[in-house]
């Protein structure tokens, strides 16, 4: 049975049971109730119902939700209650129409981000509507296009709603740009004016307060208001009276509600005497900040308005969605809002052909959104969520409705192609001309999502697993693949069983009809999307094995590595969440500094470690709105750790409790020891968040080195070096490859040993059995007598000094390479991952000279993390001047120190000298900034 006949058929089941005071009743089924009990996803049971009602079969009784019941049923009962023949069509879509009686919509309630990062605004602003005896007046703050105006309105429609304004009470709008550089005339326009007040007054007229009066008046952009208006405007606040011009006694009264908006900071834009008479400040925060599912609600919400201008459905692929995410910048909603309508009027214009649709396809997207893409791709987090969100699939969008949905292109009946996926992808990202590695990141990202997505879809069905493959494929497979099922789950020790059995056998089906076919596998470039030394690969090269033995072919190398992104994205979801923390520091790029840092050098990548900088003129609660938009878009159950630097910030964690509703706690003094310790507690031991405070309030920093009292040391040369890290992987082979770098380059080669800290003693007894250790590099001092170097100092360059020290010698680097091999080595490690079109091998030579020109003009040298963030921001800044992309400097450069700048500019002559590449003058503020 087709799903619209699984659906027509519950439908009428349900509707004959009913008894016939609930049918006249206006009672039915809504989707939601359906896509429950048939386990369809709600947006294909709406997309049949939509069908349904078109073809006459079913009705739709009008409110919220809309309900659907069958028509037949309803004719009948309609019919027997008029006493005549069976009921007309009109008649029965007449009685459909009627509305069940409502309470009053909440206006808020259409608001993307009412309930998430709106929340506290939207409390506000009730609060503001309602507090008596006639509201508070106030002040909306936000930068250009994040909707300010919109949530005025809504203000003034609760205010409606809660009969606090009549129903056709006025909404005045004024712009105060228009008359801030003449006070006499915003007189006359706010306040209105008596016959002959001035030349041409020939009668007299009312201003925008009497035409506001028993309503709101909105003054946009108030920050331009001078402070005469300014005066005038507050007067009338206080009192409720005001007179027009001309005229000497302020008698006239009104009772307006005064609603402002501003871009600018008010403490600084407008006078203290009228900040103190607005009550009620708020602040909408940029689109930017918002979260990942309020961005693209509001991305699908523009969308379906262009889908109602065009009258068609609007199909738009998913890299289109992503690059439109990855896009949001200082433009907010209005800019984006620019940007949809621009592609839906080159969609129509292309498809005005088309009767079904209008395609919003990636190829059409100007540059700038484009790099949208390759924004969002940096952050491999941000695209599996976005992933996660969108799914694999295209997107229709259709004009709204009682009942709008969105919806996925495909079939829920459409067959699993693992192949198809990964070809269309790469097909697109090729043409774009997108690095082989950054497409390896994406591909292994939308295959993790599009097989939890395939899984989870089916597994609503009442079925078991092998029932519902057994209507696909032959029972044959199936035994076979329940046999791998089981081999993987014992090999790998974790629970694969169901997802993997579902997506394996699909696949291996798909395979088997393609090696019958004699089809080849059209793109390689799947290959390293699963790292190489991965279990993942290893134990896909067994299965490989099991299928080459079981069906007598050969299979290809290529096909084990889709086999290994299978296992890769067919886990069982059992991984309970972390402790999150958040390293929070004054100053403009300090907490962030610390927490890249920490993170290239911990091997872990299930630790959430949020950056929240300070700048000195930032006020606390800034930061506290800043924090929590940024907590609400992740998985923070478990709890919040704040590592503070010092002041407010060691103050803001109840309130962070109370709106999150999680415990948080908070730890002052912050180091990149005390960061390291942290992501290392709440990865290796996984306790909970009260166990990882108590460890950290004893954690005084890593054991430092005594070289007085260490141990004449033998030959270098017959020595090794030991890297200490949380598990001997990860970490400490990061480590122990730049340990080397600092050996190689020093004339003394010595052999690096990793190792962990489970069972940190016995592995060095063992070492120290058959070679002598030299020294000890890493997070923790062995009990060991030996020299120990803490991995902060390796960090910040002076463990470079002392490891020479140790083993006699200094470090000296090839011409094209001078600087310090820490450096060289994170910030070409960091530039392979963000630079798609430069080759980071060749820019390093230039950024480090650039490096050594900059340190000799500054008056004290930088730290290594400070290097490392200036380069790597230098070197992405190289690749904006070649895609023509620079960033823009939305601050003032006033309070940048003059000499840095001019530093900067001439060390970035070996650029111009070198490429011919010319850096845009606001990347030098963002690096001023910086140091």
């Amino acid at each position: 049975m087709k799903r619209g006949e699984r659906i027509f058929s519950y439908i009428q089941e349900k509707s004959e049971a009913l008894p016939k005071e609930e049918i006249t009743g206006r009672v039915g089924l809504d989707a939601q109730e359906i896509a429950e009990a048939l386990g369809i996803l709600r947006n294909n049971v709406s997309k049949e119902l939509n069908e349904l009602h078109r073809q006459g079969k079913i009705v739709k009784f009008a409110g919220r939700p809309v309900r659907y019941f069958d028509r037949a049923r309803l004719e009948t009962v309609l019919a027997c209650d008029l006493g005549a023949g069976p009921c007309q069509f009109e008649n029965v879509e007449s009685i459909c129409r009627q509305q069940v009686p409502q309470t009053p919509e909440n206006p808020f309630a259409r608001l993307i981000g009412a309930d998430r990062s709106l929340k506290r605004q939207v409390e506000q602003a009730k609060a503001a509507i309602l507090y008596p005896p006639d509201g508070l007046h106030t002040l909306i703050v936000g930068q250009t296009g994040v909707g300010k105006t919109l949530f005025a309105h809504m203000m003034f429609e609760y205010g409606k709603v809660m009969h606090r304004f009549a129903d056709d009470a006025p909404f005045v709008t004024f712009n105060c740009a228009d008359y801030y550089n003449n006070p006499q005339l915003l007189i006359s326009h706010v306040f209105g004016y008596i016959k002959g007040a001035f030349t041409g007054a020939e009668q007299s007229k009312a201003g925008l307060v009497e035409e506001a009066d028993g309503g709101v008046l909105f003054l946009d952009e108030i920050h331009r208001l001078p402070p005469e208006g300014q005066e005038m405007i507050f007067y009338f606040m206080d009192t409720g009276t005001f007179n027009r011009l001309g005229e000497t006694r302020r008698d006239r009264h009104a009772k307006v509600l005064i609603i402002g908006a501003t871009t600018e900071d008010p403490d600084s834009a407008l006078t203290k005497t009228f900040v103190r008479r607005i009550p009620n400040i708020m602040k909408i925060p940029p689109l930017a900040e918002r979260t990942l599912a309020e961005k693209l609600d509001i991305i699908k919400l523009m969308f379906q308005d262009e889908a109602q201008r065009v009258k068609k459905p609007i199909r738009v692929g998913v890299e289109s969605l992503k690059a439109l995410v990855g896009s949001i910048g200082n433009g907010n909603v209005g800019q984006l809002k620019s940007n949809i309508k621009l592609l839906c009027a080159q969609a129509f214009l292309n498809g005005i052909d088309s009767p079904d649709y209008i395609e919003v396809d990636f190829k059409m997207l100007p540059q700038q959104i484009r790099n949208g893409l390759l924004t969002l791709s940096a952050n491999r987090q941000a695209l599996t969520e976005v992933t996660k969100k969108l799914g694999s699939d295209s997107c229709i969008i259709v004009p709204p409705g009682p009942d709008f949905h969105l919806e996925d292109a495909g079939s829920d009946t459409e067959p699993f192609n693992l192949y198809q996926i990964v070809e269309e992808k790469v097909d697109l990202l090729k043409g774009e001309g997108i690095s082989s590695d950054l497409i390896k990141q994406i591909v292994a990202t939308d295959v993790n999502v599009y097989v939890r997505e395939l899984y989870n879809k089916k597994n609503s069905v009442n079925m078991t697993t092998r029932e519902r493959l057994l209507k696909i494929v032959d029972e044959s497979l199936v035994d076979f693949s329940e046999q791998v099922a089981l081999y993987v789950q014992k090999r790998m020790n974790r629970s694969y069983h169901d997802r993997f059995l579902y997506a394996f056998s699909l696949h291996l089906s798909a395979f088997l009809k393609r090696v019958k076919s004699k089809d080849t596998i059209s793109y390689t470039e799947i290959e390293g999307a699963v790292p190489q030394d991965s279990l993942c690969l290893e134990v896909a090269m067994e299965i490989g094995g099991f299928i080459s033995k079981h069906y007598h072919l050969e299979v290809p190398r290529v096909e084990m590595e889709y086999i290994a992104l299978l296992l890769e994205s067919a886990e069982d979801d059992d991984v309970e969440d972390r402790v999150v923390i958040v390293v929070a520091t004054h100053g403009q790029s300090t907490a962030t500094s610390m927490v890249e840092v920490a993170q290239r050098l911990f091997g872990a990548t299930d630790v959430s470690v949020l950056a929240v900088d300070m700048p000195l003129e930032v006020k606390p609660r800034a930061v506290l709105d800043k924090m929590t938009v940024m907590l609400r878009a992740i998985s923070c159950l478990k709890g919040v750790l704040i590592l503070a630097d010092m002041g407010s910030l060691c103050n803001l964690g109840p309130i962070l409790s109370e709106r999150l509703d999680v415990p948080v706690r908070t730890l002052d003094m912050v180091s990149t020891p005390l960061i390291l310790e942290a992501m290392r507690k709440a990865e290796l031991v996984g306790i909970d968040l009260e166990g990882v405070y108590d460890a950290l309030l004893s954690f005084h920093g890593y054991e430092t080195r005594d070289i007085t009292k260490e141990e004449p040391l033998r030959e270098a040369n017959d020595g090794v070096i030991v890297t200490i890290c949380s598990t001997g992987q990860g970490t400490a082979l990061k480590l122990k490859a730049l340990v080397e770098d600092i050996l190689g380059q020093s004339g003394h080669p010595l052999t690096v040993i990793p190792v962990g800290l489970v069972k940190l003693e016995e592995h060095l007894q063992e070492i120290a059995k058959e070679h002598h250790i030299i020294a000890a590099v890493g997070v923790k001092k062995p009990k060991l007598n030996i020299p120990f170097i803490p991995l902060e100092e390796i960090i910040d360059g002076n463990g470079e000094s002392v490891l020479m020290e140790i083993i006699g010698g200094a470090v000296k680097l090839p011409e094209h390479q001078q600087g310090s091999p820490v450096v060289c080595s994170l910030c070409e490690e960091s530039l392979r991952k963000f630079l798609t079109y430069l080759n980071p091998e060749k820019v390093m030579p230039l950024l480090l000279e650039f490096d050594r020109r900059l340190m000799e003009q500054l008056p004290k040298p930088l730290t290594n993390p400070l290097r490392i963030r200036l380069l790597v921001h230098c070197g992405c800044a190289l690749e904006r001047a070649v895609t023509r992309s620079p960033l823009h400097y939305d601050k003032t450069a006033g309070h940048l120190t003059a000499e840095k700048i001019k530093a900067l500019r001439q060390s970035a002559e070996v650029f111009s000298d070198a490429l011919h590449l010319e850096l845009a003058e606001d990347e030098f503020y963002f690096m001023a900034e910086m140091i």
